[in-house]
């Protein structure tokens, strides 16, 4: 009998694996792995497809083909909560409550060594900042026991400092040995972490390249479609060579209403105005002295 070396296998594994909706493919033959101790980025804009590999990934969708490998074995989730993990309680049967105590210590342990320093362990997690709410997350997975971390945009909407928090935990997490697979739609987040990036494009794999294979600029390039930015790149140079002629235009304009402004100047009326003018002048009554009519 065979003996699985779990050493050498990926963690988690889709092959070929694809999701219709009736008609609509919403992905096609996408594989990937991630290895313990490792940062696989999932790259892609909107509409890649990386909201439904997720999904797959946490047991909300089933695949419609392929294989979904988790340390070498085939496995069917039927939920999420077939991957999460339960809170600590205490009682049994119908006297099973939350044991909040226990929870407290637990929490302000893990925070601790993910270098998170709270002041309540009881405070809500929607008062937390986004960074702040992004460690729980990770935290709360490592403590359960798990060997993969999935983070679906964990540093979209954060500013740059809570940002670089979060990607900071992701460190962490690989150096305990972790798998991590980091779902975003930012090459510039990615890049620095990650030591494999599988890019998506309209429900479609582009290819898994190693960090040592691929430059940030390459990455941002094959996401945004080199085409379309060469494309972009000659509509923006047209448009600055329209303004430029158009600019050229306005000013040669305004220097013509400037001469016609200056031939109207009050001076160089014609006679008959003028003598118009001064002819209403002296049917104004007489003033007084102090200039009172």
């Amino acid at each position: 009998m065979s003996t699985i070396n779990t050493q050498t296998l990926p963690l988690l594994e889709v092959q070929d694996v694809s999701k219709y909706f009736g008609s609509v493919i919403a992905l096609k033959d996408i594989s990937m792995k991630v290895y313990a101790g490792e940062v696989m980025c999932l790259l892609g804009d909107n509409g890649a497809g990386k909201s439904t590999l997720i999904k797959i990934l946490s047991g909300v969708h089933r695949p419609s083909e392929g294989q979904y490998l988790f340390e070498g074995k085939e496995v069917h989730f039927t939920s999420p909560r077939d991957v999460l993990g339960s809170e600590p309680t205490k009682g049994w049967g119908p006297f099973r409550r939350f044991d909040v105590q226990h929870a407290n210590h637990v929490t302000r342990e893990e925070l601790s060594r993910m270098g998170v320093q709270v002041r309540d362990t009881g405070q809500p997690v929607g008062t937390l900042s986004g960074g702040e709410r992004q460690s729980v997350a990770i935290a709360r997975a490592v403590y359960f026991g798990a060997k993969v971390l999935i983070l679906d945009e964990p540093t979209a909407a954060l500013g740059v400092k809570e940002a670089g928090i979060v990607l900071r935990y992701i460190a962490q997490a690989r150096s305990r040995g972790l798998g991590v697979i980091f779902i975003t739609h930012n090459p510039h987040h990615a890049y620095p972490i990650g030591d494999y990036f599988t890019l998506l494009n309209r429900g479609r794999s582009l290819g898994t390249f190693a960090k040592s294979e691929i430059s940030r600029e390459e990455l941002t390039g094959m996401m945004a479609g080199g085409e379309a930015l060469e494309e972009l790149s000659h509509e923006l140079a047209e448009f600055a060579r329209t303004d430029e002629k158009a600019a050229a235009t306005l000013t040669e304009v305004a220097r013509e209403f400037g001469a016609e402004a200056e031939g109207l100047h009050v001076e160089q009326l014609p006679a008959k105005f003028t003598k118009s003018e001064q002819q209403y002048a002296d049917q104004l009554p007489p003033t007084d002295g102090e200039g009172k009519r």
